[in-house]
């Protein structure tokens, strides 16, 4: 796509975000919908910003999109294939952890791939995301800042964003083991 046309879309967004109020808590519900245009005590980045800190290295991307678990109730003899998932080169993915209230299952997964990400050093930058227009990453990126985390870049764009200005995207699987559960 036209790289002024992306910009400009780009732009477009951002004069939505910008009506839509920072919270002071996670939110709960309804997680595709417009977001603010920034987070307490991390960085938003855009397209472009994101791209850079990839190129440049030494940054951990995290991706929390979530995943559908395998319907319990399947019958017999049904096949179940996960969706696959288009994220940044070098992301792990780490799904259902952008819900507001996470099971203590799922904490423990979102601190093991933050620590993978950074080493566990907690002034390691982190690029968190999704999708565009998806509370998941907010969510993730407040998290994170609440535990100490303090270089939170959060990409509110997400894979969209990054595949509109035509940036590569592979092929991922989720980090394992992964909670089949939310809070």
């Amino acid at each position: 796509m036209n790289r002024v046309l992306a910009a400009l879309l780009v732009t477009a967004q951002a004069a939505v975000a910008q009506t839509v109020p920072e919270p002071d808590d996670y939110r709960m519900d309804h997680y595709r919908a417009p977001v603010p245009a920034s987070i307490a005590g991390g960085t938003t980045v855009g397209p472009e910003e994101a791209h850079e800190l990839w190129q440049d290295g030494g940054v951990g991307f995290i991706d929390v999109l979530p995943q559908a678990p395998k319907p319990a109730n399947l019958p017999k003899g049904t096949i179940w294939r996960d969706k696959p998932r288009n994220s940044i080169p070098g992301a792990i993915w780490l799904p259902n952890v952008g819900y507001g209230a996470i099971a203590d299952v799922t904490a423990d997964y979102f601190r093991r791939g933050l620590e993978q990400v950074t080493e566990g050093d907690l002034s390691r930058p982190v690029v968190i995301f999704c999708l565009e227009d998806c509370w998941m990453s907010w969510n993730a990126a407040k998290r994170a800042i609440e535990w100490g985390y303090s270089d939170i870049f959060w990409f509110p764009e997400g894979t969209d964003g990054w595949q509109l200005w035509d940036y590569p995207l592979e092929r991922v699987e989720p980090l394992e083991p992964q909670p089949s559960q939310q809070g």
